[in-house]
């Protein structure tokens, strides 16, 4: 794994980049933070746990030796990985493989230049033949054949929660039929907040906004999609914000003048496409910014950013996976009423941040919401 991290440091930094760029619709700056640095991390820093989790063994009294013994699974991994980190594709298989496992690795279907150029890079740097199973094709077929195998040992999986679920539920359904308990580790969605206390900064919460909602066009699970504001901190920065977003240009990821590039595909543009329309048709909704979709020549959706007075609308509970923000400006006062609105609002968990400049606001928000991410 040292060697397939020394050779993506060096000679295969350019491809792999050039990979992630042009299958997934990354801008180069994206693509060298996801595909190189990212991953070099991974698997070089993979190897130092490793090595960290055999040093660590039980005490030993006079005549007795105690030992923990680290040793695969009885079976093979089951390894699916997303569309939108390239990172993620190369960690989620080597991972278990690191420590001896065989894995069937599953890329996704929209991500599958980059997975090969992976798996390339692997084969190069060593890997014995048989460790690592790449399997691509359409989602279910395979994943089914899979699920369904008496050797299915464990399941490393980043996707969405919808099809988390339906894999806890098959490998329920099948229990009698293995010979071990499958270990299933996964992450999922986010409907990510952020929440602007009357103190916050509005230049660095305008920043926010934007880093954090449409870089990549919104497609992580960490993307910032729904958005609390004090309404003396909307009215300072409501102008400066939406001329922010005016400049962020969309295109092709070649052009490095764009900020943006398309999303992963039709699909995703016709979700995102019915998600503004939904918006401007939805009484107290309104797009502020952006709405613009263009799939003449690419699947091109512009920043958009929507504002709602009702706080519990579709737009602040359901992930849309896209460059869509949907904002609701809260009175000064209702700061208590909005920390239980942000917690209770969306059944997802996964990343949030709190802009404030009072020490005691940051200290309650992050109590309030200790179950709103993490």
């Amino acid at each position: 794994m040292l060697r397939a991290a020394e050779l993506l440091a060096t000679t295969w930094r350019a491809r792999m980049n050039a990979a992630t760029m042009h299958g997934q619709s990354k801008t180069a700056h994206q693509a060298e933070i996801d595909s190189a640095c990212e991953l070099i991390d991974f698997w070089r820093f993979n190897v130092q746990f490793a090595q960290e989790l055999y040093r660590v063994q039980p005490a030993s009294s006079p005549g007795i030796w105690n030992m923990t013994e680290l040793r695969p699974l009885e079976g093979f991994v089951f390894a699916l990985t997303p569309f939108n980190f390239t990172a993620i594709a190369g960690n989620l298989p080597m991972a278990p493989a690191l420590m001896g496992n065989t894995v069937v690795w599953k890329p996704a279907e929209a991500q599958l230049l980059a997975a090969w150029e992976i798996y390339q890079l692997l084969e190069e740097a060593g890997l014995p033949p048989g460790v690592l199973n790449f399997i691509p094709g359409l989602p279910h077929g395979s994943t089914n054949v899979v699920l369904d195998h008496p050797a299915l040992a464990g399941i490393h999986f980043t996707g969405s929660t919808d099809v988390f679920r339906m894999m806890w539920k098959r490998v329920a359904d099948n229990l009698e039929r293995y010979k071990t308990y499958p270990r299933l580790v996964g992450e999922t969605g986010g409907k990510d907040f952020i929440l602007a206390h009357p103190s916050a900064d509005p230049r660095a919460l305008a920043t926010a906004i934007v880093r954090g909602g449409f870089e990549y066009q919104g497609q992580k699970c960490s993307a910032a999609s729904r958005v609390y504001v004090a309404k003396s901190v909307w009215d300072q920065m409501r102008e400066p914000l939406l001329d922010t977003i005016k400049t962020i240009k969309v295109g092709d990821v070649s052009d490095f003048s764009n900020f943006m590039g398309a999303v992963i595909k039709q699909g995703a543009f016709d979700k995102h496409q019915a998600a503004i329309a939904e918006a401007r048709e939805t009484a107290g909704m309104k797009v502020v910014a952006g709405g613009g979709c263009d799939g003449r020549e690419g699947w091109f959706v512009q920043p958009t950013l929507i504002t709602t007075e009702d706080p519990t609308v579709r737009h602040m509970r359901e992930e849309f996976f896209g460059p869509i923000v949907t904002l609701h400006v809260y009175p000064d006062g209702a700061w208590h009423d909005t920390l239980r609105l942000v917690d209770q609002t969306s059944p997802y968990a996964l990343t949030g941040a709190i802009f404030a400049r009072v020490r005691g606001a940051i200290v309650e928000a992050t109590t309030a919401l200790r179950d709103a991410a993490g």
